[in-house]
């Protein structure tokens, strides 16, 4: 790769140690480094006002002042934009626990390297830099107040847009996940930013949940009158669920749209299902008996009981896109998406990473044995009309 546009950072204390790994990136091809011997100058240099701005800082974690650690806490909670690379004389595990640190910050780490630093261990690293993409900041949709909320629900302003869960061993569409989109009269289509908020602050996501229900339930035959059979997966609250009337309510709903139940999957975060109340597990147990599939949502984010999870119902482990996007470069998210992997895997259960922005996630996660893949990769939800038209040409793809 062509470092020669890029401006490093190198923070290091060692005098010694310091001018060899600038004499190195200038070997390799660097033409603008800076470098300082102290953590309090690095931060300096990296907040914004230092021109040109750094691309890449290559930090000591020894560093005096403020060590390597401290260092990596404020360009998180400051969210600098910044490749990092991290040194160290500590071990190779030590190193890789930094790396899952800097990952919890949601900083852009390159990778961690033991001292001494060569150019073998520096240049694969650098070869896995890409620009930050720096979108301009776009305003946040409107925020509605409960009442227009419901005013839109009742007229069926809301509807579900749909994204292709694809099979990864045969690139075949295997299911749709539903996203709710509200068709404002004047705001034009919303995101769940300008509505959940509200609908969570009344306790009324079940309202939602309902609408998203009945009309996917309705769009799922649409499709199978269009020779499509696909089944939807639905994102599902559990005060939806706790409510008496849940099972009662959703055995008419499949009646009145002629769907079985199998065409129906119902998602929960991992947070929510992780729920020792006999009342709710038996929910759980009941939709399983029936047919329909339950999903665990955001693997991954909550403190799971193994225990409990091994016994829940579920059919499907949702892994958050956390650990997805990017794993193919990363170790720390590689080793977590592999345990994720390995557990649904152990538990005789699908798959499904969500987040696959890129053609490396999507064969890192080939490689990996994961059953399902969904992301910006394959597509963007749309629209049920849209839905046929692309399946074909998705099917022309592959």
């Amino acid at each position: 790769m062509d470092i020669a546009h890029l401006h490093f950072l190198v923070a290091e204390a060692d005098t010694a140690q310091r001018r060899s790994l600038v004499e190195l990136l200038g070997q390799m091809g660097a033409s603008r480094v800076t470098d300082v011997p102290d953590g309090h100058l690095a931060l300096q240099r990296l907040e914004g006002g230092f021109a040109p701005r750094i691309d890449v800082a290559i930090v000591d974690l020894a560093l005096p002042g403020m060590d390597g650690l401290e260092l990596m806490r404020h360009l998180g909670t400051q969210r600098i934009d910044v490749r990092l690379i991290v040194t160290g004389a500590q071990p190779a595990g030590l190193l890789f626990s930094v790396e899952t640190l800097a990952q919890a910050y949601g900083i852009d780490l390159l990778g961690t390297i033991g001292k001494p630093v060569t150019a073998a261990k520096i240049k694969p690293l650098l070869d896995n830099y890409t620009p930050l993409a720096r979108s301009p900041e776009r305003p946040a949709g409107p925020r509605s107040t409960f009442q227009e909320i419901g005013i839109g629900l009742q007229k069926r302003q809301f509807e579900p847009f749909f994204q292709p869960k694809i099979e990864l061993a045969t690139g075949q569409v295997k299911g749709l996940e539903a996203f709710a989109r509200w068709r404002h009269p004047e705001h034009g289509v919303l995101g769940p930013a300008s509505f959940i908020d509200a609908l969570e602050q009344n306790n009324r996501v079940d309202f939602l949940d309902w609408s998203m229900i009945e009309m996917s339930a309705e769009r799922c035959r649409w499709f199978q009158d269009q020779g499509i059979p696909v089944p939807i997966s639905i994102n599902l609250a559990p005060e939806t669920l706790a409510h008496p009337a849940f099972i009662r309510q959703i055995t008419a709903c499949i009646g009145r749209h002629r769907i079985l139940p199998e065409y129906l999957t119902f998602e929960m975060p991992e947070s929510s299902v992780l729920n020792s109340d006999p009342a709710f597990i038996e929910r759980l147990v009941r939709l399983r008996m029936m047919g329909f599939g339950l999903a665990i949502d955001d693997y991954g984010t909550g403190r799971s009981n193994l225990q409990l999870l091994a016994r829940i119902p579920f059919s499907e482990l949702k892994i958050d896109r956390s650990f997805v996007d990017g794993a193919s470069k990363r170790r720390p998210l590689g080793t977590v998406l592999r345990s994720c992997l390995g557990l649904a895997h152990s538990l005789d259960r699908m798959s499904v990473a969500v987040g696959v922005e890129t053609r490396q996630d999507w064969d890192f996660l080939q490689n990996l044995g994961c059953t399902y893949a969904q992301g910006y990769h394959i597509a963007n939800p749309m629209e049920a009309a849209a839905f046929p038209g692309w399946l074909e040409d998705w099917r022309h793809f592959f």
